[in-house]
């Protein structure tokens, strides 16, 4: 039904059967008591020109929203119109704050951005091909070259044992795990129990399987579409419960979360 259990309507919880409590469900993510429980709405961006064109995007900020990509934000802020949240907070990167800046339209707190939700560094595979787009006719797009045909050890390693992936120097996937923890501690800790996070694929792949307690061997383990809809709920040692997992029912139709 698209339902947020919040405090008004845990009375009605018996109705779908929704969980009372989770105590040591995973490890804590702030090692340290919030104020109060708290609810993490996370929202992947719209569709970017790069999603169309099959490009590795990584933390590029050349990759833009299209119409299509707008649309799907327009979509999710109408979805979550009833909702209040205390908070939005977004990775600065454009296609990110583009989606964020159409969701938080006419809400009075200002946006808050934060690099640790930003997309992993892809490096030198940025901006290149992951093979023919779907969007795309097969003649169009061939004087970019594939990843795949250029660096055929890293992009294969990145495709298929991302945990693996090495560049320049670093894991990149790893490392996403370090910031995700970062960007959670930052969301848990401010002020409020209700927050909107706008945020990217991987850094999203990241910050579900930190907060369930997986390892980046699991990176590959969720998939979040444009414009699908997360929700966490925390209890106050900051452990936390997986509520909804990529909600997409607002993309096909005008449904709208309690």
């Amino acid at each position: 039904t698209g339902l947020f259990v919040t405090e008004e309507t845990q009375n009605d919880a018996y109705v779908t059967g929704s969980a009372y409590g989770f105590e040591r469900a995973t490890i804590s993510l702030t090692q340290e008591l919030l104020s109060s429980p708290k609810k993490v709405t996370i929202v992947r961006h719209g569709l970017s020109s790069w999603n169309e064109e099959s490009r590795v995007q990584g933390s590029s900020n050349l990759s833009v929203l299209t119409e299509t990509g707008i649309m799907q934000a327009e979509r999710c802020k109408k979805a979550l119109a009833n909702i209040e949240f205390d908070r939005c907070f977004s990775s600065p990167i454009s296609r990110a704050k583009s989606t964020a800046e159409v969701i938080w339209e006419g809400r009075e707190n200002p946006l808050v951005f934060l690099d640790s939700l930003k997309e992993g560094h892809l490096y030198f595979l940025e901006g290149m091909r992951n093979g023919l787009s779907p969007f795309t006719k097969s003649h169009q797009h061939l004087e970019a070259v594939e990843a795949k045909e250029k660096y055929p050890l890293e992009y294969n390693t990145w495709r298929e044992d991302p945990t693996n992936f090495y560049v320049n120097g670093v894991y990149p996937v790893r490392k996403l795990w370090g910031t995700a923890r970062e960007a959670w501690r930052e969301i848990l800790l401010s002020p409020g129990e209700n927050f909107l996070v706008i945020t990217h694929k991987s850094i999203l792949r990241a910050l579900i399987c930190t907060a369930l307690g997986l390892g980046p061997e699991r990176f590959r383990a969720v998939d979040v579409n444009n414009g699908g809809i997360c929700v966490f709920s925390f209890n106050k040692k900051g452990e936390a419960m997986l509520q909804s997992l990529n909600m997409t029912a607002h993309m096909y139709s005008d449904h709208i979360y309690l």
